[in-house]
């Protein structure tokens, strides 16, 4: 599910959040079941599908909305991407660092009905072909097993 989180405002908005104003990231919301895949897992999918070391920006998005953030539900699992993180900077696998912000989650605040579902929604539009689309590429090769 998209929304946003990490930052102060209690009821933010996609204009608030994309003004850089209210301190939340663009997020999305997964739930997951661990027979199918492991936090570990998501983790590698997060560091392969999006760049965790350039900060404030994704693609051609700028701002702190479009920070590389994990927000883990428990200590266990902030313990987990604290130490994935330093793993993966340790591998020399990527030139830059790993600015990824890993800290507990507090508020998820659900997005607008027309971010639902949006690439499957509108894969014609220029942003679903030139951002998400690479990334799905990337995905389904990185992850065949786990590709429907």
């Amino acid at each position: 599910m998209p929304g946003y989180a990490g930052g102060s405002s209690a009821s933010p908005t996609y204009q608030q959040v994309s003004s850089g104003v209210t301190g939340h990231a663009e997020v999305i919301e997964i739930a997951f079941d661990p027979s199918i895949i492991s936090y570990e897992g998501l983790l590698d999918v997060f560091w392969h599908t999006h760049s965790p070391t350039t900060p404030n920006q994704q693609g051609a998005d700028i701002g702190s909305q479009y920070r590389s953030l994990i927000l883990a539900t428990s200590g266990q699992q902030e313990r987990q991407a604290t130490e994935a993180k330093q793993k993966l900077a340790a591998s020399g696998e990527f030139t830059k660092p790993i600015i990824t912000e890993v800290k507990r989650f507090e508020t998820f605040h659900p997005a607008e009905d027309y971010h639902r579902d949006y690439y499957a929604n509108n894969p014609s539009q220029a942003y679903c072909q030139l951002v998400i689309t690479p990334k799905m590429k990337k995905f389904h090769e990185r992850y065949k097993a786990l590709s429907m």
